[in-house]
């Protein structure tokens, strides 16, 4: 499977756009982690290694616990595709305040 489409498979689980939310705030161990979802160890295992084979994520060992800490560099490439969005939001939220203007302007 291509790079981009682990990377897009990865995060379209919110688990695992809720461990890359965790991670971003530092390193974890996978005990700290599992205190955040409701699933056993081995579902949270499962995310961490697609997270891991979509290259989002680092682990290394400490001691006999694994460390997890986030590697963003991966979600450049869904930041560039959600880019070339950004006219049309803008656009579009401009859009939507002129007709809020128009209506608070026709209340006066």
């Amino acid at each position: 499977m291509a790079a981009t489409t682990l990377v897009y498979t990865a995060i379209a689980d919110p688990s695992r756009r809720r461990i890359l939310d965790l991670l971003r705030e530092g390193e974890r161990a996978v005990v700290e982690l599992g205190k955040f979802f409701d699933f056993s160890q081995p579902a949270l295992s499962k995310h961490l290694r697609i997270l891991r084979e979509a290259k989002l994520v680092r682990t290394r060992k400490l001691g006999r616990e694994n460390r997890y800490r986030l590697d963003a560099k991966g979600l450049r490439t869904v930041y560039d595709w959600v880019g070339h969005y950004e006219q049309f939001w803008n656009q579009s939220l401009d859009r939507l305040g002129d007709v809020l203007d128009d209506i608070d302007g026709g209340s006066r």
